[in-house]
């Protein structure tokens, strides 16, 4: 997920949905979609109908009211940090806390920054930088990274190598496969890495080195899920948040959304069968963040990514997800061959996406003032704006009161 350049308590047990709630899903969605924007009929309030002789109704005695008390009011946090709260950038090459893109980041209020290689040197070094940006921060600051296992594993130096997600599947229990993830999980909260964009969900069957490949478990929708919850409570059980990827599923596609875009042909019933069986166990199962994919869905959005489509949150929203959705990162040429950073992350927001992931963290400011100046525009709903950033700040541990007066509750994983 690289660019073109470069304490929670447990919350109760969510039920699983019966079998068909995909397919419920589906059915509302394509309503949703049939019946446009046409507004509904407001009805007529507190009107009384006559009696059955048409006689007026006896006099009622009118008890008068007490006087309401004033309600309680609530500012939010300025519009230029709620706009920055929603951004989760990376650092290329940044190994201190003290260098310049690091100090202007976090300086900018962004809701978290991310961890590569390049950011790499050994664990006590990761450990110190982590450190060093949340004590910059002076605020709750998530701080990401991607350790899938197998070839895209960006703390391999960190958590140690291991085993691609197919080849788990093949050789190892899901029991195993937890226990492994939390290993992985024990050694990234260590260094302060306490947000990780795994597992990938995605069927694939493809050759290994493809797209997707060996990142996937398996083609077999149950299997893909057994396991990648398996390796999402593994990181829970750590502390770590796991982030189940990339919705609404990348394996149907074999073109590389870090240069091209493609066009998924499949229907939204097909899809329900196969793709978002592990994204809807995920949901039952709490998980709490989802990241969205760079690819086109005939069904959904044909001319604009999941990543950026109103229609592909809808579907996730009504599949029962009520946590952070992220975007893939939008320096990926299948979005920033079309809209440059600012214009991407005001799109994402708009469509539904809580935080905008880039990893050039030196295109922060850009972004945030392209999010600000679109609310003050009308492009943006400040209300869809402050609701991204209350999510994110609830998920790095902040009050998303504080931030924009909204009391949100997160899903949790299921222990």
């Amino acid at each position: 997920m690289t660019d073109r350049t470069a304490a929670r308590a447990p919350a109760p047990r969510h039920a699983r949905p019966h079998p068909g709630r995909v397919r419920a899903a589906v059915l509302v969605l394509c309503a949703v979609l049939s019946v446009g924007s046409g507004a509904l009929a407001a009805a007529g309030a507190g009107q009384e109908a006559p009696d059955a002789g048409g006689s007026a109704a006896a006099p009622r005695r009118v008890v008068p009211s007490p006087t309401p008390s004033p309600a309680p009011t609530c500012s939010p946090a300025p519009l230029e940090a709620r706009a920055a709260a929603t951004l989760v950038v990376g650092l290329p090459g940044v190994v201190r806390a003290d260098e310049p893109l690091a100090r202007d980041v976090v300086a900018l209020g962004v809701g978290g920054v991310f961890l590569s290689e390049t950011n790499v040197r050994d664990a006590r070094q990761v450990a110190a930088l982590s450190a060093g940006l949340r004590a910059a921060a002076g605020r709750p600051l998530l701080v990401s990274t991607d350790e899938e296992s197998g070839r895209v594993a960006l703390m391999r130096d960190v958590v140690g190598a291991g085993p691609s997600p197919r080849r788990l599947a093949q050789r190892e229990s899901p029991e195993q496969v937890r226990a492994r993830a939390a290993a992985t999980g024990e050694a990234l909260a260590a260094v302060g890495v306490d947000l990780d964009l795994a597992p990938v969900l995605d069927l694939d069957a493809g050759p290994s080195g493809g797209v997707i490949g060996d990142r996937s478990f398996s083609a077999d929708p149950g299997v893909a899920s057994r396991y990648g919850l398996a390796y999402a409570a593994g990181l829970a059980d750590a502390g770590v948040t796991p982030t189940v990827k990339h919705f609404p599923g990348h394996g149907r596609s074999r073109v590389d959304s870090h240069r091209e875009s493609d066009v998924v042909a499949a229907g939204l019933d097909e899809l329900a069968a196969t793709d978002l069986v592990p994204f809807r166990d995920a949901i039952a199962a709490g998980v709490p963040v989802v990241m969205l994919n760079h690819l086109q869905y005939a069904a959904l959005d044909p001319d604009l990514p999941a990543s950026l489509s109103p229609r592909a949150y809808a579907l996730l929203r009504t599949m029962g997800f009520t946590g952070v959705a992220i975007t893939d990162s939008v320096g990926m040429g299948a979005v920033n061959l079309r809209w440059d950073f600012p214009e991407a992350a005001v799109h994402a927001v708009a469509a539904g996406a809580d935080a905008v992931l880039a990893t050039d963290g030196a295109q922060a400011v850009r972004m945030r003032d392209a999010l600000v100046e679109a609310v003050r525009s009308g492009r943006l709903p400040e209300a869809r704006l402050s609701q991204a950033a209350a999510r994110v700040t609830a998920l790095a541990g902040g009050d998303p009161v504080a931030m924009s007066c909204l009391d949100v509750e997160l899903p949790t994983p299921s222990r």
